[in-house]
């Protein structure tokens, strides 16, 4: 019965993963928020700002660094894998974790040059300091569990980035702050933030092992180096100006008015991302089914698969924006005194997260379809006009006019997406297409007479 609907065993495979990966982000994003209310607690709103500003930085570097491999090995070692060609697997493997060491050190040096070159406050300067090791570390836990999700392991694939990273950095603190007695800086969160986040590689590192094919093992890698270049470069581009764009606020804040203000803008905006919640956790299998169907030629299903999934994530972000636009005030007074001056930003940001929900993953639509470039070309366009408008309105309305200026643009993208997918692939975005999928989904009854036909 399950088979005679259409595109049935991948729906339903997704469906599976989502849920699964549903409960383990839920817990990893606890651990984020439990994490940042650990820090907003112990130390004040400003010390904040200062490690917000700095780690927004080191998110956006982190995501260079990577070159883009967090998201073409999504793409490469399904397709390795499923032609069993062991030798190229093996090889862009150890090619994208290679590339990106060297790229995250040499961000490290050239960091700590231009952070000797500026004046800063000695606390934003040993900050930054701390911070710049951290970018190496992150951009290889990221490409590490792209491998695992790759090989299907989706909760493996999020422990480490989530809950572990996390975990460490609450003990850390706890322990710290509340078993010694220590009065923290934004130094000591940032060196603490560097130690779980090497512990978060290390457990990546094992997940990789575990869950990588036997037959890989002995195998001389093969580098085809000529493919990844072609891929790199959009890709570089796509994850970075993405880090970029979704931490504009936060940085131009820092910049044009104070750490402060970029500390309560970036509480603000980690919150309303709880909205993508569901969204991210049906993407960990979502990626790799698309590039297989793709590969296969099957765009039906691959229709059905884009709407479902789209649909399950603007009903259930739907429903927990809902709750946090209700709640904001007092949510964010939770995190302590001064963060309630970010409500309206909160709220603006939670609008424009739930109507990006209602156009699905069309990134990774892109991307695993052979149109980074394309992506890549959106992605920079939208983030120009995103730091244009951004820069202007956080210069007239400080915080909200940041949260103003990243709404737009995440609209403005979602939209030029969904007209590109429309148009290159004939693919109906998001949940406009939920009726014509529900009709095509329709089983076919064939009467007995049509049988003897």
């Amino acid at each position: 019965m399950a088979d005679g609907i259409l595109g049935s065993a991948p729906v339903n495979r997704v469906a599976r993963g989502g849920v699964t990966a549903f409960f383990v982000y839920s817990v990893g994003i606890g651990l984020t928020y439990f994490s940042q209310l650990v820090i907003a607690r112990v130390v004040d709103v400003d010390t904040y700002g200062a490690y917000a500003y700095a780690f927004a930085w080191m998110v956006v570097l982190s995501y260079f660094s990577a070159l883009g491999f967090d998201v073409g090995l999504l793409r490469f070692v399904p397709a390795y894998k499923a032609e069993r060609a062991w030798p190229l697997l093996q090889g862009v493997i150890q090619y994208a974790q290679r590339r990106a060491a060297v790229v995250g050190v040499a961000v490290v040096f050239v960091g700590i040059w231009v952070v000797e070159a500026f004046g800063w406050s000695p606390e934003l300067r040993s900050t930054f300091l701390a911070g710049f090791a951290l970018v190496p570390i992150l951009a290889l836990v990221r490409i590490r569990c792209s491998v695992v999700r790759a090989f299907g392991g989706v909760v493996s694939a999020l422990v480490p980035d989530r809950a572990v990273r996390d975990g460490m950095l609450i003990g850390l603190l706890a322990i710290a702050s509340w078993g010694f007695g220590w009065t923290l800086n934004a130094p000591f969160v940032m060196v603490a933030t560097l130690i779980s986040s090497a512990l978060g590689l290390i457990c990546a590192g094992v997940a990789m092992r575990h869950r990588r094919p036997r037959a890989v093992d002995g195998i001389v890698p093969v580098y085809d180096a000529a493919a990844r270049r072609r891929a790199a470069i959009p890709l570089v581009i796509l994850g970075a100006t993405e880090a970029l764009m979704n931490r504009t606020g936060v940085i131009l804040l820092g910049w044009i008015a104070d750490t402060k203000n970029a500390g309560i803008y970036s509480l603000a905006f980690n919150i309303a991302l709880v909205v993508t919640l569901p969204r991210i956790a049906v993407n960990t299998l979502f990626a790799p089914e698309i590039s297989n169907l793709y590969a296969r030629g099957d765009k039906v299903t691959m229709q059905v698969l884009i709407t479902k999934a789209a649909s399950w994530t603007f009903c259930a972000g739907a429903c927990i924006a809902a709750a946090l636009f209700i709640l904001a005030g007092p949510l964010l007074a939770w995190f302590g005194a001064g963060y309630e001056a970010g409500v309206p930003a909160l709220r603006t940001l939670l609008i424009s997260q739930v109507m990006a929900a209602s156009a699905g993953s069309q990134l990774y639509v892109m991307t695993m379809t052979g149109h980074e470039r394309g992506a890549a070309v959106l992605l920079v366009c939208c983030a120009m006009i995103n730091a244009g408008a951004s820069a202007v309105l956080v210069g007239m309305f400080g915080l909200i006019g940041a949260a103003i200026g990243t709404a737009v643009s995440l609209v403005v993208w979602n939209a030029a997406m969904a007209l590109f997918l429309l148009l290159a692939l004939q693919l109906l975005p998001g949940v406009l297409a939920i009726f014509r999928v529900s009709r095509e989904e329709e089983p076919v009854v064939i009467t007995s007479r049509e049988r003897v036909k």
